[in-house]
């Protein structure tokens, strides 16, 4: 989604002050989530260990065919590992130089960019939670979920959904990856939705908006992350709060 320090070990996720040096990573996979979208994995260049807390993003730097200097912001996608990898969820943008850059770049293409910066990220103590996301806003969940799901000791206790809408299930980016998730972890549930589903579709109809209620219920005692288009942010932000819920126990990131 366009939008450093070791992981911790435990869920206690500090603050992180940002770091306004230029790194650079390396291209070691592009692969295609749907016609417009690219997962794009990146090895970063010249450290033992890139660390980042999930939720986080980076600013990545580029020089358009006419000389001038353009950032933008994306979600990191993948969880802190200790390869030194991180990953994107790219839309491609109609006219849009950056977007188009980066999913044009093929394997040991390089880029630069700073980071890791934002604090949209999961605050203690944990609770059962609700992840919304539309588009590539799944990003950042991406990378809170495998990072969350991969220790026990983080989240047995707790229980967490995806709730992931789309249009269509081409557009359910990492569809295979979050089932399977599912499957090996009882505790998390993944709950995509779309709007425009055919007949043969099992799967929830509608927007996420009009789910939330049915997994909430009358609880307020959950937290709840945000990710996407300003519109369905609001929508879901005000929905939880006529539930009852205290603006701290929701969190959020939108994007244009």
């Amino acid at each position: 989604m366009q939008r450093a320090r070791p992981a911790p070990a435990d869920y206690h996720l500090i603050s992180v002050m940002a770091n306004f040096k230029t790194f650079e990573a390396r291209v070691v996979r592009s692969i295609p989530l749907s016609d417009f979208t690219k997962h794009l994995e990146l090895e970063v260049e010249g450290v033992n260990h890139f660390g980042y807390v999930p939720g986080q993003w980076l600013s990545v730097k580029a020089v358009t065919p006419d000389g001038e200097e353009m950032t933008r912001a994306y979600s990191i996608a993948s969880p802190p590992t200790d390869n030194g990898h991180v990953a994107f969820c790219l839309n491609r943008v109609e006219e849009g130089f950056m977007s188009n850059y980066l999913c044009g770049l093929e394997d040991g293409a390089t880029i630069s960019f700073q980071g890791p910066f934002g604090d949209f990220t999961l605050r203690p103590p944990l609770r059962d939670t609700l992840f919304i996301a539309t588009g590539t806003g799944v990003a950042p969940f991406r990378s809170m979920l495998h990072w969350l799901l991969a220790n026990k000791e983080r989240h047995q206790d707790h229980e967490f959904w995806l709730l992931f809408g789309a249009r269509t299930e081409e557009d359910l980016y990492y569809k295979k990856e979050f089932q399977e998730l599912e499957t090996k972890h009882p505790n998390f549930h993944f709950l995509p939705t779309l709007s425009r589903a055919p007949e043969t579709w099992k799967g929830l109809h509608g927007y996420v908006q009009e789910h939330v209620g049915e997994i909430v219920g009358m609880r307020s005692d959950m937290h709840a992350y945000i990710c996407g288009l300003d519109k369905m942010v609001k929508a879901n932000r005000d929905l939880l709060k006529t539930l009852g819920w205290d603006r701290t126990s929701i969190r959020y990131e939108k994007y244009d």
